[in-house]
């Protein structure tokens, strides 16, 4: 029989384990992003895997910063056994020793060097951040597509810019990181990008947002006609019917991989890691591809007539595309959080 899958929405971690803890079988915990991405995996990922071991998997959904903290307050008694996050932040997840190495599969094994962090996690999607635009708005002003990271400090977006704020995302930490470049500073050094935001990209800046679930609100209003996201997101808001388009800067994308690793200290070591292992394989990859236009990082992973351009499409995205040195990032990252808070967004 098939296993029932649930989402974890408005209960507490805690309270849905008492829940379920009863129950025959063994249940596994995922830790991901909600919304749409939880849909596809709950709809179309995890059955197949449920169904050939006999287990449930319960999704809980959250952004990175939200599933990462959630993890570390339960780090010695974990009650989530696989998690997924954004890769700049699973580099702080390892680094606090939370992730267990993966074992070896013939999915990892598949999987390109650039897309695994070191021996703990793995892309499970490849993806960047340049710019998106509100085409309907872009068509009725007669403004050409945005070329640029620098088209974020044009005139013609006075009030128009809508940014993810740095302190809370990463769309945000990439756009100012690309803005810094282009001022002459560079991950170590931010100061020019600080010190020219606030008479340049600042005053084109509508709302600092925390998310970017607010955008396609914003763009249907046409409040929004320019913002950092990833073709991936543009590709799911068209399909919504939200105007938007995708544009390539010329300086280039910034990779933004999402990341799955082996919760430390699980109490299913095994079903975690083939699950682990799972997710990895072209069986996941394909219809979370086909289904969610997530994009594989198993460059075995079967394409069809409607994905074979967006995956072609992301490989030339990912060519000239700027790799962070997260390494680095997040040892600055909580003293530049606090200086964007008191000088940027107050």
């Amino acid at each position: 029989m098939k296993p029932v899958k649930r989402t974890v929405h408005a209960l507490s971690l805690a309270a849905l384990l008492a829940a379920t803890g009863a129950q025959a079988g063994p249940t596994l915990y995922l830790g991901m992003n909600g919304g749409t991405m939880e849909r596809l995996y709950a709809d179309k990922v995890l059955p197949a895997f449920e169904q050939a071991n006999d287990v449930k998997v319960v999704i809980v959904p959250g952004t990175s910063s939200d599933i990462l903290a959630k993890v570390q307050a339960s780090k010695d008694n974990p009650q989530i056994h696989v998690m997924f996050l954004d890769d700049g932040i699973m580099y702080r997840a390892i680094s606090m020793g939370l992730c267990d190495t993966l074992q070896d599969s013939d999915g990892l094994a598949a999987i390109p060097a650039k897309a695994r962090i070191k021996d703990q996690a793995a892309a499970v999607s490849l993806g960047v951040t340049g710019l998106a635009y509100n085409t309907r708005l872009f068509k009725k002003n007669g403004w050409a597509a945005p070329t640029s990271w620098m088209d974020m400090a044009d005139s013609r977006f006075k009030e128009k810019l809508v940014f993810q704020s740095l302190a809370s995302s990463t769309f945000g930490l990439h756009g100012f990181l690309m803005f810094n470049r282009l001022q002459g500073g560079s991950e170590t050094d931010v100061e020019p990008g600080f010190k020219a935001w606030p008479k340049t990209v600042g005053p084109n800046v509508l709302e600092y947002i925390a998310s970017s679930a607010k955008i396609s609100e914003m763009v249907q209003t046409d409040e929004a006609a320019l913002f950092p996201l990833t073709p991936t997101q543009v590709t799911a808001l068209k399909l919504r019917g939200v105007p938007v388009e995708y544009a390539q800067p010329k300086e280039g994308a910034v990779v933004l991989n999402v990341a799955e690793c082996v919760i430390a200290k699980n109490d299913q070591p095994e079903l975690a890691q083939k699950l682990a292992a799972y997710l990895l394989s072209p069986k996941a990859q394909s219809p979370a591809l086909e289904e969610g236009d997530q994009i594989p990082s198993n460059p075995n992973t079967p394409t069809t007539d409607k994905t074979r351009g967006q995956v072609q499409a992301m490989e030339k995205y990912l060519e000239t595309a700027v790799a962070i040195d997260w390494d680095q990032v997040n040892q600055l990252r909580p003293a530049w959080n606090a200086r964007w808070s008191r000088s940027i967004e107050r």
